[in-house]
């Protein structure tokens, strides 16, 4: 697990390009994770990480990772190294959200 700094997005900051095969992922966290990175992985593909910052909107904000431009297919989320948070799947054109266990999900938190 990596942490950063960040600061937050404004409205507009973050780009989506969707369509044919390749779509998104919104992660959404409490505001306590902000700076953590958090690993996907698809497959046996690599894991990448996407830091979770305060996204500011127009009625208020929210805290994600934000993953574009990821292949179709199903995505396993790590809590830490070794344990997967759980799956979500990605289909192309689309966003796939999903919504991070809270502590009490029994890993380490």
């Amino acid at each position: 697990m990596h942490e950063h700094a960040y600061g937050p997005s404004e409205t507009g900051t973050v780009v989506l390009e969707l369509g044919g095969d390749t779509g998104a992922l919104i992660i959404y966290t409490s505001p306590d994770l902000r700076g953590r990175e958090i690993e996907i992985s698809r497959g046996d593909d690599r894991r990448v990480h996407s830091a979770v910052r305060e996204r500011r909107v127009r009625d208020g904000s929210f805290h994600s990772a934000v993953y574009p431009e990821l292949p179709g297919g199903i995505y396993t989320v790590w809590w830490d190294d070794h344990t997967p948070a759980g799956t979500i799947s990605v289909h192309g054109g689309e966003i796939a959200e999903f919504t991070w266990p809270s502590s009490g999900f029994g890993a380490p938190g």
